[in-house]
């Protein structure tokens, strides 16, 4: 059974305006998440290496997060991409909700650093 986790990642020079576009935007999502995305209506289809993988999108609120459930999976399980913002510093933080099998853990953690890194490149960080 899939159990939950919870990255956070400090920007401290971006820009939420960027950052949203990034997590938010087919354009944005195929520059650190996939090599390409693509939407029909709440449908996103995540390209990885000429295969596909469909995730509907559940739930966004501007300027603060994303949800997305994986075509496959059950409705428990999602994975949400969410900002805020630091009022003592102003660094934006990047949260990330997501599931994997315990065993697997290690392996969904070290991805996400892996994504979050091209993610950094690409903003100029």
């Amino acid at each position: 059974m899939k159990e939950s986790f919870r990255l956070e990642y400090v920007f401290d020079n971006a820009s939420l305006a960027a950052l949203w576009s990034s997590i938010s935007t087919p354009v944005g999502l195929s520059s650190w998440f996939a090599d390409d995305v693509i939407v029909d209506g709440e449908i996103y289809t995540f390209m990885w290496n000429k295969s596909g993988q469909n995730a509907e999108l559940l739930q966004m609120r501007l300027n603060k997060y994303v949800r997305f459930k994986w075509e496959e999976e059950d409705d428990k399980t999602f994975f949400e991409l969410k900002l805020s913002q630091n009022e003592l510093t102003n660094d934006i933080v990047l949260t990330i909700s997501d599931f994997s099998e315990p065993d697997e853990l290690e392996d969904a953690i070290d991805l996400w650093n892996t994504q979050i890194e091209q993610l950094r490149i690409n903003l100029g960080l």
